[in-house]
C-alpha cells in the first residue's frame, strides 16, 4: 500500500499577505506544492489529500488543486470550523487540521505544511520509512535551524531534543532571528546553528487518530479556546512520553525554504530555478 501525503494548506498567509500557497515561484506559474508533490510522488506516495478552509475551495482548487489533479489522486478535506467559539475566527491549529482527516486516511502518510518545500531526499526517507512502519512507528525530518532562517523576519521553530536516533521531545521557540537568537527573560539567547528543528514533515500511522482525538477533547476542555492553539507536534510528544509510539528522527543537511514573509519570494524563485536547471524536475 502507498503512503499518502496529506498537506496542511488551510492558512491563508496573514503575514504573507493573501493566499501564499498559490504563489507562482517560476515563470509557467508553478508554485512549491507542485514541486513537492512532484517530489513525494518520485518517492512513492500514490495519492494527495489537501486540508483546505471550506470558504477558500474554490479559489484553491482553481489555482492548485486541479492541475496537481492531473499528475496524481487528489482529494480534499475541509478543516471544521464548527468547534470555534463565538468571536474567534482561526482554526485551532495543526493537531486540529490532521484530526479532520481522520475518517479519509487509513493508510500510512506523511504530513507537511503547503508553503514549505523541503526537498526530494526527505520524502525519499520519510516514504522508505513509511513502507514498512508498523502501528506508532512514526518519523521526522528534522533540518539544521540554520537552514530554516528567514532573512527577513522572525520564525518559530521546533527544537528537537534527540537520542540514539530517536525523538524525546519538541519545544516550540518562538521569533528565532536570522543569527539563531531569540529573546528570552530580556536577554538575547543564540543557539546552535545545527539545532535540529522540525518543519512538520512527520511519518504517521494511522493509530495517531486515536491519541488526536483524546488529546482533542482534553484540550477543547480545558484551553483558552480564543487563543490556544492545539498543534500536530504536542500530540506527537505526549504518544512518545507515554510510551505508545517512537519517532525515527531522520537528520537532513538540505536548505529548507519557506513563505513566511513576501520578501521570502526571490530566494525561493532563485532556488527552486537552480534545481529545474540541475535536472531534479524533468518533466514537471
Amino acid at each position: 500500500m502507498k503512503p499518502t501525503l496529506v498537506v496542511m494548506a488551510a492558512g491563508m498567509g496573514s503575514r504573507f499577505g493573501g493566499l501564499k500557497q498559490a504563489e507562482p515561484v517560476t515563470k509557467d506559474g508553478k508554485g512549491i506544492l507542485d514541486f513537492s508533490v512532484y517530489d513525494a510522488k518520485k518517492a512513492g506516495f500514490g495519492k494527495v489529500i489537501f486540508i483546505i478552509r471550506e470558504d477558500m475551495a474554490e479559489d484553491f482548487k482553481r489555482l492548485i488543486g486541479e492541475r496537481i489533479s492531473q499528475t496524481i489522486s487528489v482529494e480534499y478535506v475541509y478543516q471544521d470550523m464548527s468547534d470555534l467559539p463565538n468571536g474567534r475566527t482561526k482554526p485551532f491549529g495543526t493537531g486540529h487540521a490532521i484530526y479532520c482527516c481522520k475518517d479519509i486516511v487509513k493508510e500510512p502518510f506523511a504530513i507537511i505544511n503547503a508553503d514549505d518545500y523541503y526537498g526530494q531526499n526527505a520524502f525519499f526517507e520519510i516514504g522508505k520509512h513509511l513502507a514498512d512502519a508498523k502501528k506508532g512507528e512514526y518519523a521526522m525530518t528534522a533540518y539544521l535551524l540554520e537552514n530554516t532562517l528567514s532573512k527577513n523576519g522572525t520564525v518559530s521553530r521546533g527544537v528537537c531534543e534527540v537520542e540514539d536516533g530517536y525523538l524525546k521531545q519538541v519545544t516550540e521557540y518562538t521569533k528565532i532571528d536570522s543569527d539563531c537568537s531569540y529573546t528570552f527573560d530580556g536577554r538575547k539567547v543564540i543557539l546552535p546553528k545545527t539545532t535540529p528543528v522540525s518543519m512538520n514533515l512527520w511519518g504517521l500511522t494511522p493509530d495517531i487518530f486515536e491519541y488526536i482525538h483524546k488529546e482533542y477533547q482534553d484540550f477543547l476542555a480545558h484551553a483558552d479556546l480564543m487563543k490556544d492553539e492545539f498543534f500536530i507536534p504536542t500530540v506527537i510528544s505526549n504518544a512518545v512520553n507515554n510510551k505508545k509510539a517512537t519517532v525515527r528522527v531522520y537528520k537532513n543537511t538540505d536548505k529548507w525554504y519557506g513563505i513566511t514573509y513576501r520578501e521570502d519570494l526571490e530566494e525561493i524563485k532563485d532556488a527552486i530555478g537552480g534545481y529545474i536547471k540541475d535536472g531534479l524536475y524533468q518533466g514537471l
